[in-house]
């Protein structure tokens, strides 16, 4: 009889552990952000609003961003974020562990695979220079406009109750 409450036990906390790891958030893989990367995220996103939000690690204010980012995801679960990082595949680690200590971490994550930078930028937008953080708020009907700079978290609160269901 003691062998089977092993077991049991066993048993149990195995289950136990299975459910706290599922509970955990799942750190999100880095893609490569290449020609085409946008059209593609904005297709898989039809009817859908999000954020694309543009930064680097190296970015002075791009940190403000990502937290009031993450702090709007926290409010709004439903709220889909999709990073990109300017940076180059080779950050990809570092990029992953800032996004997930802002609470960013499940959030779907790009980054910059063109060594021609600018190539990027102006498929993404021709008036975009690079400069960071970046944003793109997209609506339902995909209308988006674009904001360079810190975005103050009421506009952040706004466009989310609006937009968020």
């Amino acid at each position: 009889m003691s062998r089977s409450l092993t077991r049991c036990a066993r048993l149990g906390a195995l289950a136990l552990a299975a459910a706290l790891l599922a509970a955990l958030p799942a750190r999100a893989e880095v893609r490569p952000f290449v020609a085409g990367s946008l059209a593609a995220i904005e297709a898989g996103r039809s009817g859908k609003p999000f954020i694309a939000a543009f930064w680097s690690a190296d970015c002075t204010h791009c940190p403000g961003e990502l937290k009031a980012l993450g702090e709007l995801s926290r409010r709004y679960p439903a709220l889909d974020i999709v990073l990109i990082a300017t940076d180059s595949p080779a950050a990809a680690p570092l990029l992953a562990r800032l996004a997930e200590s802002y609470g960013l971490g499940r959030q779907e994550q790009w980054v910059f695979a063109d060594q021609q930078s600018e190539r990027l930028r102006f498929e993404i937008d021709r008036r975009w220079y690079g400069e960071l953080p970046r944003s793109y708020f997209y609506d339902r009907q995909h209308r988006r406009q674009g904001r360079s700079g810190i975005v103050p978290a009421g506009q952040l609160e706004t466009w989310a109750a609006e937009h968020v269901k």
